[in-house]
Formats: structure tokens, sequence, C-alpha cells
């Protein structure tokens, strides 16, 4: 071929080529173009402190959910080391766009598919069915009366996390399993692998047991037949009837005649407490958890035992961590002995007293107080739409010092005055207002 004609084969090649590059330039900037652009994401956050209120024990911190429009709903969560299920207001399901449908014991709807705590996502992939406890019509922006939080995040969640409850500082740490490093006593767990409750096997008075570990239950309980042998072996124990402070959970009729004792010594598996408070299980309460544990179990220590304590849960390679932070034991006991029931429309009916030395606690009769009346004020304070926590808060103090009583009873308001008493005291404790080292 002569070269003339090489030179205009060569310059047709390199324009075809140029054409077909554009071509392809223009179409890729038309289809960048009509692409909407995507959301700026933040990187995957592995884990996040947070701050959290104890709420009757409770630990309550803020959390985050995407609603269908789009925008963020911050709500009340409620952290929940001792159950499995989720629990949801009813009005948060009716933001979420979840569909409720109602048996005869309570109500039901699809789990949100995950939840914010700080700057890090908690997928809740794990639960498929959130609980909504009350009836349409009562109580709609919260799961159980006398709480505040709106959704619980519960064991069959926290499973999948590394956990860090620093009670002394009112701080939880949650990450992905590797990312938190924990000090103290170190403890194996025995994890249930279903539902993530946990069991450490423990010893009172030299007797193997195991107990859970639930820091969403205000106080301890203990089977009421391990109850019974250490009550009546130990007649000297501090020990009382009626469920007053972090007993007093929801007002349940059990509530006004259960049993309560300060057991002396209690080894939870590598950590040696004193002077646990705990109440006794009652036989079907006790067949009941210890179905869902899935082992024989003896009861549970609660949050109240624990309060001292940063409480470390490595669920990926079963082991607690107790680390001590401060030494002294919560005046929790030290308050009006009334025993309370918190309402769906925010009121608190008085269901018992509390008795103390063999009498009433509270002036009881037709100028007291008496079963049925609502607690309506402390001091002056209205407690309606309070929280269990915040009522217990203002019936506390100094033992001997005097709390007065905003009663009602049939539309009618009166006062009444009640002292501040030491209840589960020592015998020659004779309500002094002093700390103990714990």
């Amino acid at each position: 071929m002569c070269v003339p004609c090489v030179f205009v084969l060569q310059l047709a090649t390199i324009f075809v080529m140029r054409f077909t590059i554009a071509v392809l330039l223009a179409l890729t900037t038309a289809a960048v173009a009509q692409k909407p652009p995507g959301p700026t994401e933040e990187p995957e956050q592995k884990s996040v402190t947070v701050p959290i209120a104890l709420d009757h024990n409770r630990i309550i911190t803020d959390a985050y959910l995407v609603l269908p429009n789009g925008t963020t709903q911050r709500v009340h969560a409620w952290i929940d080391t001792g159950n499995p299920d989720l629990h949801l207001s009813r009005r948060l399901a009716t933001l979420l766009g979840l569909a409720v449908r109602c048996g005869e014991q309570a109500c039901a709807s699809a789990a949100p598919r995950e939840i914010s705590i700080g700057n890090m996502r908690i997928s809740l992939s794990t639960v498929k069915e959130a609980t909504i406890p009350l009836k349409p019509g009562a109580g709609e922006s919260f799961m159980f009366p006398g709480m505040s939080a709106e959704i619980t995040i519960p064991s069959s969640v926290l499973r999948n996390y590394d956990l860090l409850i620093n009670y002394p500082g009112h701080e939880l740490s949650i990450a992905q399993p590797g990312s938190l490093k924990f000090q103290g006593v170190k403890q194996k767990m025995l994890i249930n692998a279903t539902n993530g409750l946990i069991q450490i096997p423990s010893k009172i008075e030299n007797k193997k047991y195991n107990l859970a570990l639930d820091l969403g239950s205000s106080i301890s309980f203990l089977a009421e037949e391990v109850f019974d042998k250490l009550a009546n072996g130990h007649s000297d124990w501090p020990h009382m009837s009626g469920a007053v402070g972090p007993a007093n959970i929801c007002g349940s009729d059990d509530e006004v005649k259960r049993r309560l004792m300060r057991v002396e010594r209690l080894q939870f598996g590598q950590l040696y407490l004193t002077n646990v408070a705990l109440a006794a299980f009652e036989k079907d309460e006790t067949a009941s958890f210890e179905k869902r544990a899935g082992i024989a179990t003896a009861g549970l220590l609660g949050a109240d035992a624990l309060l001292n304590y940063r409480v470390g849960l490595d669920y990926a390679h079963s082991t607690v961590y107790f680390d001590i932070g401060r030494t002294f034991i919560f005046p929790e006991f030290d308050v009006a002995g009334l025993i309370l029931r918190p309402e769906v429309d925010g009121k608190f009916t008085i269901v018992g007293i509390a008795d103390y030395d063999g009498n009433a606690s509270i002036p009881p009769g037709q100028d007291g107080v008496q079963v049925g009346d609502h607690l309506v004020a402390v001091d002056g304070i209205p407690v309606s739409d309070s929280t269990m926590g915040q009522v217990w808060s203002s019936l506390g103090g100094e033992p001997g010092k005097e709390r007065t009583l905003g009663v009602e009873r049939s539309g009618r308001q009166f006062i009444v005055v009640a002292k501040v008493r030491r209840f589960l005291r020592e015998k020659e404790d004779n309500d002094a207002p002093t700390e103990k080292p714990h």
C-alpha cells in the first residue's frame, strides 16, 4: 500500500477512536447527571459511650429511630440484660408505621429493624416481634406505668455486642465484639444461646447455686425454698414484709406481703458481696424464671447489688468483669414505707403500708393512709406522671426526717405526715443515718 494511503488510513482510525471516546464520555456524563446524589454517610462506629440515667436502678439512655418519612425520633430506651423480649410503646409503633395486632393479654407488632445509640447503629434483626404491653388508649407514650422508656434493648440483642455499664460514672459503652477493654474481677458466664440470658455460678453459705445476672431488675431475688432455708437459719439477719424502695417494682398484689432479707455474705462467681438485699420469688415465679433461663437457677442478682461497680459484659467470650468504683451502701431502704402501684393515667395508688417494728410505718385509718388512696404529692411537689424511680427518690432521705404526703381519697385531698424509716436495718442500727463500707 502507498505511503499516502497508509497516512490517510491512520488519520481515519484516530478520528473514529476519538469520536467513540467522546460518545462514551457523553453517555457517562448523562447517566451521572440523571442519578440523584447519594446521602453522605458517617463512618460506621465500632463503639460509643453515652450518659445514662438510673431510674429505679434501671438503665435508661437516649436512642434514635428513623421514621418512615426519613426524620429521626429520639426516645428513652431501657437497657435490660434480664429480658429477651423487645417491648415497645404504642405511640412509637404508630410513629414507625408498624401494624399493631391485639390478643387477650397484650398487643404486638413487627420489630423495628435497627436503633441508634449515640452514632452507633444497633441491629434489632434478631428480634422478629415487639410486644406492646398496654391496651389501646392506656398509656400510649410508655411501655409500662411508672416508666419513661418507650423501647427496650433486650438480652437477645445485647448478646451481639460488648457492653460496659459504668454505674458510678452514669455511663454506658456499647461496641462491636472485641472493641472494648475490660478491667476488674473476671468471671465466666453461662449464656443461653437462644435468648442471651446470663447465669453465674454462685455460693451462699458454701452451697452452690446458679444466679442470673439481671441488670434490668431493680432488686435481687431468691427462690422461695432457698429464701426460707436461709431465713429460718438466720433470724438475726435483717428482714421485713412489704415491698418498699427498689423492691416495689410495679405494685402487684404479692408486693404487699413480699418478704425481704439481707444476706450477710454472697459469692457471685469470683465477686464477694455483703449485706445483699433479696426478695423472695414465689414458686410459680421461680418455675417461669427457670424455664426462660433454660438451666437450674435459684434466683437473680439485680442492679441494686452492683451500683458500686463497672460491669463489663464480653458476650463473645462468655465473660463478665466487675470493677469496683466506690465503696458505700446506698440508703435505698431509708424511705417512707408506702407500697405503690403506678397507673396508666399517671397516678400512684397506695396498695399497702410496710410494717416497722411490728407497727404500721405510716399512720393508717380514716385520718391517715388507707389502701386505695392515691399519693398525689410529696413535700408539696406533685408526683402525677412521674416515674417510679422519681417518686421513690422523693420518699427517701435521712431516717427520722418527716415527709409531707399529699393524699387523695374519693376526690378529696389532705395531708399525712410520715417519717423516713431505715428498713432492712441491723438490730443495733437504731435508724442511724450512716454510710458503711461495702
